[in-house]
């Protein structure tokens, strides 16, 4: 499998990778969100779209011999540099050219749906309204996009969403995870997006930060798993 995932764009595990490169001290101080449907059946699993994009896809090909090694190098830099708006727009791209090697896959393989297309929408007016990347998406194998952003632009963006896939009767509970200020919403802003409102859309956010990453668990007491192997009671309860 591991020369499966090396050629298989997945973004979560790209910038995570990313960020192994790196020490800590270089990254950017991000706030992703991501944003939840009601989860669906895939009709192509992730392992079987992989094998099947390897063999008959010729842009995964392409790729992996010559997009790969240059956008590595250039999103390491981006990210030592702190510079978002550079990182918005490569992750982005290397999401947008995942799915267009979904649809390369012969047969093709569609993870977006039409509220996949209408966050990317969403993303790209919002940017263009400032003038510049504030926000950018990224999709793995399925329609939820993960946002990411920075605390500047938080609350603002988090409202965007909330205007724009208002939630029917969980308004209390539309953003889950870490607490997000309120923010107000210009008219200009909300004129300039110019997307009808898509209620129910949207099921909830889940708020989140960048942490330290995986680190050994050396107290048992903390382990899900106990001595045999198997996963505590406890664990499973929860």
């Amino acid at each position: 499998m591991g020369h499966l995932r090396d050629r298989w764009p997945l973004a979560c595990l790209t910038c995570f990778f990313l960020f192994f490169l790196l020490d800590s001290s270089d990254c950017l101080i991000l706030n992703p969100l991501q944003l939840c449907r009601i989860a669906e059946q895939k009709s192509v699993g992730s392992t079987s779209g992989m094998h099947t994009s390897v063999e008959t896809s010729q842009l995964l090909k392409y790729r992996a011999d010559v997009v790969v090694p240059s956008r590595m190098e250039e999103m390491i830099r981006v990210i030592r540099e702190r510079d978002f708006p550079a990182f918005g727009e490569l992750t982005m791209k290397d999401s947008n050219q995942f799915h267009a090697i979904c649809l390369d896959t012969y047969p093709p393989i569609f993870y977006l749906n039409n509220m996949s297309h209408r966050i990317i929408s969403l993303v790209h007016r919002y940017n263009q309204y400032y003038g510049e990347t504030r926000v950018a998406y990224t999709f793995d194998a399925g329609p939820n996009a993960v946002i990411y952003t920075l605390q500047d632009h938080l609350p603002e963006f988090v409202q965007v969403v909330r205007h724009f896939f208002p939630p029917e009767v969980n308004g209390e509970e539309f953003v889950k995870g870490l607490t997000v200020c309120s923010a107000d919403l210009s008219e200009e802003l909300k004129r300039d997006i110019n997307m009808e409102p898509t209620p129910k859309g949207i099921r909830y956010i889940i708020s989140t930060k960048a942490g330290p990453g995986p680190c050994v668990v050396k107290d048992p007491n903390h382990h899900l798993l106990g001595a045999d192997g198997l996963p505590k009671k406890s664990a499973i309860s929860h």
